[in-house]
């Protein structure tokens, strides 16, 4: 079966291309996959947060933020938080980090605490906080949001609840960069 989708018309300048063709190939898409790291390392030290840009992954901000929506963070430890802005932390235990917005600070010496909430959420978050937590610190913020793309990360939504599509899209990528000989 492989050995006559080998054959197909489609794979004819793969089967063309030399060792050193195939090598450069993949040089460069090597190439490609560490600038796209170096651009994420390099976003990660400017704006100060471990995850510079986040999808929206549920409606509980809507109508300020819809599912899909592509937030830019910022993490100025300079700056305080204050109640309005829009939060990116994640819980202990939990890998997925949580948008949503700061509702109350409470300030004591030097320690800051605050509460949130997702606009279209009835109740605060100390349900979804750590067992025990009532208040966030600094230390659970990922950053804040300075501006938004809409619906551009629909697609990583896609793609997470769709793993198969994920393996096409990849697939497809690699066949491409094999075909490509510029």
């Amino acid at each position: 079966m492989l050995a006559s989708l080998w054959k197909m018309e489609c794979f004819d300048d793969i089967r063309r291309l030399n060792i050193r063709q195939m090598v450069y190939q993949a040089l460069n898409f090597a190439m490609v996959v560490s600038s796209a790291l170096m651009m994420w390392k390099g976003l990660m030290v400017v704006t100060g947060s471990e995850s510079p840009i986040v999808v929206v992954l549920s409606g509980s901000m809507e109508p300020a933020f819809h599912r899909g929506d592509l937030l830019f963070l910022t993490n100025d430890l300079d700056s305080p938080i204050r109640a309005g802005d829009i939060a990116v932390f994640r819980i202990e235990n939990r890998d997925i980090p949580i948008v949503h917005r700061v509702i109350k600070v409470h300030e004591r010496n030097s320690t800051v605490k605050f509460l949130t909430k997702g606009d279209n959420n009835r109740v605060d978050d100390r349900g979804l906080y750590a067992e025990g937590q009532l208040w966030l610190e600094r230390k659970d913020v990922l950053g804040r949001a300075r501006g938004f793309v809409p619906y551009v990360g629909i697609f990583t939504i896609l793609m997470n609840d769709y793993p198969l599509l994920k393996y096409v899209v990849l697939g497809l990528l690699g066949v491409f960069v094999l075909l490509h000989r510029e």
